[in-house]
């Protein structure tokens, strides 16, 4: 989705290239009703959307559909990637870009979406913490047998930190790990594990299970320990 069908033509020729089937429009209601008619495996969306922009289209989607977002904008400053995270993404490219690192950035949300980072073995099972239980096969994270809602990088988080108990990672090691970038805002680390602990803790003001190790970063804190 986006405002200019320029820009839109060029991303979707590119994607189409990179194997991917595609369809663009360039409204924010229209692009709700053809994901409410059809849900895609991605979305590529422009921040700035005639009708409904950009920010508020993924609202909408993160509301009702777990599907990966790549938010595509000619603003960059910090403010407005945050945001973007804020309100579900997974990633987020800036104008002017590279087509086709836009591309790669939808091969990398796409496998992670899909579980391709994890072993591909038919009994990959589960990790359990207590009521927390993340099922691997269905890519399913449950709190007290609830089903919780998480965006592909707010899962890969998840189960990275689980995977490594107790061990306190900081926020450039997280990037490199779980976002696969060498560089980065930081900040986008923070906007995350803020976002899972609203999401999984009981108090997220004092949370027991992804807790800040001052002056380092994060770790998992399991509730056996």
């Amino acid at each position: 989705m986006d405002d200019d069908p320029t820009v839109a033509d060029v991303v979707g020729r590119y994607l189409i290239r990179d194997g991917h089937t595609v369809e663009c429009v360039h409204d924010g209601y229209e692009a709700l009703r053809r994901v409410a008619e059809r849900p895609p495996d991605l979305v590529v969306l422009d921040l700035m959307l005639p009708g409904m922009d950009g920010l508020e289209v993924c609202r909408k989607l993160r509301e009702r559909w777990p599907i990966p977002v790549v938010m595509l904008t000619a603003l960059g400053n910090e403010t407005d990637r945050l945001v973007g995270f804020e309100t579900g993404a997974d990633d987020y490219v800036t104008k002017p870009f590279s087509p086709r690192e836009l591309a790669l950035r939808v091969r990398s949300v796409l496998r992670r979406s899909r579980g391709a980072g994890l072993p591909d073995r038919p009994d990959l099972g589960v990790i359990a913490d207590g009521d927390l239980v993340v099922d691997m096969s269905a890519h399913e994270v449950r709190v007290a047998g609830k089903l919780v809602q998480l965006t592909s990088r707010e899962y890969d988080l998840l189960v990275f930190l689980m995977r490594n108990p107790r061990k306190a990672f900081t926020r450039e090691q997280l990037l490199s790990e779980v976002w696969s970038w060498t560089f980065g805002d930081t900040s986008t680390v923070t906007v995350h594990v803020r976002r899972l602990r609203e999401k999984l803790e009981p108090d997220p003001t004092m949370p027991r299970r992804i807790v800040t190790v001052w002056g380092v970063g994060y770790r998992y804190e399991p509730e056996a320990a």
